[in-house]
């Protein structure tokens, strides 16, 4: 709740409650500008207890992109996106599915670690709506700068980032979806998060789960060529 200039209240949220980091994009969108503005974004309330921005890796030549949730601990230690257990968990399947990582473009949907404290521990907390429509400027800005033939949901934030839109993943995978207006061109991919794949590694079940993320990232390199 903010104030009017007499001091009533109102309900009507003012430009500095409102969430959001479009005050924090350069006008001149080139990748390079992007990462280097991306450290000062204040969007949300995530910047307060994260030690990075974690922003992206690749070149702006990609034909494939691939939007994740949000930095975990180490990405947030290092400033750089899928280092973790589940971003080596990505580099198997990636290179199970012949193709180059640093061919690709890698992105969060959600730039900041949000998480909580336990002890010296820093467990994840998923992101909120609030968060995902906040960084969704930089996520446009990604995309128009890049211009991918294909765009990889890794998970459930990634694809409401992307799309607009909730999808459950069980029914989503294996589909095509039409691009954003950023990348209206791209075709969009749905698979899951790769910390879903790797939580099932010494069980049952993990190596079906493999397969199956390697066929999605597969299909989703048949259609960038």
């Amino acid at each position: 709740m903010s104030k009017t200039s007499d001091g009533a209240k109102t309900d009507h949220p003012s430009d500095a409650d409102r969430p959001g980091a479009e005050l924090w994009l350069p006008e001149r969108r080139t990748l390079t500008s992007l990462r280097e503005a991306a450290s000062g974004c204040r969007g949300c309330e995530l910047w307060r207890d994260a030690r990075h921005v974690v922003f992206s890796q690749g070149r702006a030549s990609a034909a494939i992109m691939l939007v994740g949730e949000q930095p975990g601990d180490q990405e947030d230690t290092t400033g750089e996106p899928f280092v973790g257990p589940a971003g080596r968990l990505l580099d198997e399947a990636l290179e199970a599915a012949h193709i180059d990582r640093s061919s690709t473009y890698l992105t969060n949907a959600v730039k900041h670690f949000r998480h909580h404290a336990v002890g010296k521990r820093r467990i994840h907390d998923k992101p909120d709506v609030g968060n995902i429509v906040a960084c969704h400027p930089w996520l446009e800005a990604e995309l128009a700068a890049v211009k991918p033939a294909v765009v990889v949901c890794l998970g459930a934030t990634a694809v409401r980032a992307v799309l607009g839109r909730p999808l459950a993943i069980s029914r989503a995978r294996g589909q095509r979806f039409d691009g954003p207006d950023a990348a209206s061109e791209a075709g969009v991919f749905v698979t899951t998060h790769p910390s879903a794949v790797l939580r099932l590694r010494g069980k049952d079940g993990f190596d079906e789960a493999f397969d199956r993320f390697v066929g999605d990232l597969e299909a989703a390199a048949s259609a960038a060529r």
